[in-house]
């Protein structure tokens, strides 16, 4: 039964208890969408040498052959989904998206991601190349350094190897199948 209120200061306990079990049977499609988010970066080159969807690829095929855990995968396929919206604050969409889903450490690596890949090309644009530094003390600097430099930055090779979404698709449904925690 549909919840029947308005305005949510009207609702009741019973309400929401329908709307959380609607909500969990339908968790299913987070996976669905993020994946079709994914699909559609097959279409964004924005001036690189790969599409957006190879270089997401190629960036959770070098983390999983480097042997990183699930979530660390899903974060690096996912690491740039932000941009099917909106490049210049895409970490802290494709960040937002997984928060619910990762743990603190992957959250922070996905939302602090492009200030670290300044280091490879701020420079270019009269930008700080060392913002990374002001992180150095954090929990979360050392996966985001790994991340970044050795998985995500090196990710633009039309001829690197790549494993193909299918491959990925039992993990990304595996850590989208339910939120850790309610951001």
């Amino acid at each position: 039964m549909a919840a029947t209120f308005t305005r949510m200061d009207e609702s009741t306990a019973e309400q929401w208890a329908v709307i959380g079990q609607e909500t969990a049977k339908n968790q299913g499609r987070v996976a669905d969408r993020i994946l079709m988010l994914l699909r559609s970066l097959g279409d964004i080159t924005d001036g690189f040498a790969t599409d957006q969807l190879t270089h997401c690829l190629q960036t959770a095929t070098l983390a999983e052959q480097a042997g990183a855990d699930a979530e660390v995968v899903v974060a690096s396929l996912c690491h740039d989904i932000g941009k099917a919206i909106s490049v210049p604050n895409h970490g802290a969409i494709a960040a937002e998206m997984l928060k619910p889903y990762v743990r603190t450490e992957v959250y922070h690596t996905i939302l602090n991601h492009q200030d670290f890949q300044g280091r490879h090309y701020y420079g270019y644009f009269d930008r700080p190349t060392d913002l990374r530094e002001r992180f150095r003390d954090e929990p979360w600097f050392a996966l985001c350094e790994r991340f970044t430099d050795d998985w995500d930055q090196v990710a633009f090779d039309p001829d690197g190897h790549t494993l193909p979404l299918e491959h990925f698709e039992p993990l990304v449904r595996e850590v989208f199948a339910r939120p850790r925690h309610i951001a």
